[in-house]
């Protein structure tokens, strides 16, 4: 919260290196499918424009693992960049060498270059010195605006702040005004609501926001290591039997807080895990075994929208239910829906919620989407993110 942003700083006519999250999903025609990071990054760029800035992007895409591979080059983004930005994005056809310094040596005010995905190297996710030093030199000064990858500590997320003044672009600054303000200061009463698939990545997640919560809703898959903590059958649901005590744990620690833990009270069943299999609703204490959980059930629904429909301040992590499939995409998208009719904040903390979210239609009324799942996640666990920390003081 108290990081210099390209506000604070002096840009006119500097070189400035921004780092993206250009990660977005393409088909096999490598078309962008979701376009949604790509436009999160503008207002950033075109300040920078704005500013009389020769700009350098960069970004990485997917996990080459440190080799080039066509698959995962950044050219798409270049195109749809320019279509965005209304002028030519130079692409360089790689990283640190020769074709990239040379662009950037010749970037005039007002132009903008995209470098290669810098995961072609291993030096990048190594975090290694030379590389960022190299990533540097191109530049006066560095601006990170790549929330989702602001919890890993790479060369081009926290390396290269060692060799430039850093400071954040607007996303970064909009992520953890609005992150932030939720955790340290929510208007009340203030409910968070978890799901996805396991406990294990939420644990630490759980733990802080029975600090903060008036309500905290679970659902999803994680829901049937709470049942089963509690002694009741499964089937053949995802469980985390090795997870058992720290979900009674927090069960434990809600009663001690008094803060309201609520779990399904129903929850829709298959019998195999394809978008056509039989379903039905039994209650949570009742599944049969070689059934599966795929969803939040009707009942719980209901008690979840009534719980929601006084809260002023909301978080969502993790869908309800198996969204992908229609026939289990019923509570998640309910309780968007309720979400976007609130008269609350309504934060949605990026990964699946977020992509939910846009499926169903539903996020420009949501008063917030993260643009990363794993790097909000990790805020509101209170963990410190590396590619912020590196970041100027104000």
């Amino acid at each position: 919260m108290n990081k210099k942003t390209i506000k604070d700083i002096d840009l006119k006519g500097k070189k400035v290196l921004v780092r993206c999250d250009f990660n977005v999903p393409m088909d096999e025609n490598k078309n962008i499918t979701d376009n949604r990071r790509i436009v999160s990054a503008l207002p950033t760029i075109k300040y920078l424009l704005e500013n009389n800035c020769a700009i350098i992007l960069c970004s990485h895409l997917g996990r080459p693992k440190g080799e080039f591979k066509p698959e995962f080059s950044l050219q798409p983004v270049a195109k749809e960049l320019s279509k965005q930005l209304n002028i030519e994005v130079k692409m360089a056809k790689d990283v640190i060498g020769e074709d990239a310094k040379q662009l950037a040596n010749n970037l005039k005010e007002g132009e903008v270059m995209l470098l290669e995905n810098v995961r072609f190297h291993s030096e990048e996710t190594d975090n290694n010195e030379e590389f960022a030093k190299e990533l540097a030199s191109m530049a006066d000064i560095y601006v990170n605006d790549a929330f989702g990858a602001a919890h890993r500590a790479h060369a081009s997320t926290e390396g290269v702040a060692k060799f430039l003044p850093a400071v954040s672009g607007f996303l970064i600054e909009k992520e953890l005004n609005f992150l932030g303000n939720a955790i340290s200061n929510p208007e009340r009463p203030f409910v968070a609501i978890l799901g996805g698939a396991k406990v294990s990545d939420k644990i630490g997640v759980i733990d802080s926001l029975l600090e903060k919560v008036d309500t905290l809703i679970i659902g999803g898959g994680m829901a049937y290591t709470f049942f089963k903590a509690q002694g009741y059958n499964v089937g053949n649901s995802i469980c985390e039997l090795d997870k058992l005590d720290l979900a009674k744990q927090a069960m434990d620690k809600a009663k001690s807080k008094g803060v309201k833990l609520m779990l399904p009270i129903d929850t829709k069943i298959g019998k195999e895990f394809k978008p056509d299999t039989e379903s039905k609703t039994v209650a949570w204490t009742e599944i049969p075994d070689n059934w599966e959980g795929f969803d939040i059930g009707e009942k719980t629904i209901e008690i979840f929208k009534e719980e929601l429909k006084n809260a002023k301040t909301v978080i969502w992590n993790g869908p309800l239910g198996l969204f992908e499939f229609e026939q289990f995409a019923v509570g998640t998208n309910s309780i968007a829906e309720t979400l976007a009719n609130l008269d609350a904040t309504t934060i949605i903390g990026g990964g699946d919620s977020a992509a939910a979210v846009e499926k169903a239609g539903l996020s420009p009324k949501m008063t917030h989407i993260s643009t990363g799942g794993g790097a909000s996640l990790e805020f509101l666990e209170g963990k410190k993110l590396p590619g912020i920390e590196s970041l100027l003081n104000k």
